[in-house]
């Protein structure tokens, strides 16, 4: 790795601990509170590309299992996969790396077919990878460990995860917006 990747992974996994640092707002009845990690995890995804944001999840995530207080609460250590929340914790590593895909592949596309004619699209693209990665595969990681953990049906953890996709489709588009304009300024 690069001396700029380094820093970038480094940068990027610091932000999504500040991001964890903004209190956690819990949902009545349902054992995960909302936090901005997400919205981390898809930025990462969207400016860095799969390789970089995996890594800077996996950094992240080794920090908390390790026993730093990075997570939402200042929660960390091995107990947190015991809890409700640590399948969506593990679930984010993978998802970076699929939204990062993803964007990439988006971007590679628009770069082959006239950038002027479908760089307007690129924000729904990046949109669409972060609904993929962000959303689906975080909380296909999620729902299952939350329905095991706390001992409610894979149907009731679905139908009460639901509750966060607004929330997580306006994170993902907040991220697409960010991710056009830094990648615009060619910062990374």
């Amino acid at each position: 790795m690069k001396t700029k990747d380094i820093v970038l992974v480094a940068l990027f996994c610091a932000l999504t601990i500040v991001l964890g640092l903004i209190p956690p707002i819990p949902m009545p009845g349902v054992p995960v509170p909302i936090t901005l990690q997400t919205f981390g995890v898809m930025l990462a995804a969207l400016i860095l590309g799969p390789k970089r944001a995996g890594l800077v999840l996996l950094l992240y995530v080794g920090m908390a299992l390790i026993g730093l207080p990075v997570l939402p609460g200042g929660r960390a250590g091995m107990a947190v996969l015991a809890g409700p929340t640590g399948g969506f914790l593990l679930g984010m590593i993978p998802g970076a790396i699929l939204a990062g895909w993803l964007a990439r592949a988006g971007r590679q596309s628009t770069a082959r077919n006239g950038t002027l004619r479908l760089a307007k699209w690129q924000v729904f693209r990046d949109w669409l990878a972060c609904l993929a990665g962000g959303i689906v595969l975080v909380y296909a990681c999620g729902i299952p460990w939350m329905s095991v953990v706390t001992g409610m049906s894979l149907s009731k953890a679905f139908w009460v995860m639901l509750a966060f996709v607004p929330g997580d489709m306006l994170k993902a588009l907040i991220a697409a917006l960010v991710a056009t304009r830094v990648r615009s300024l060619n910062l990374t």
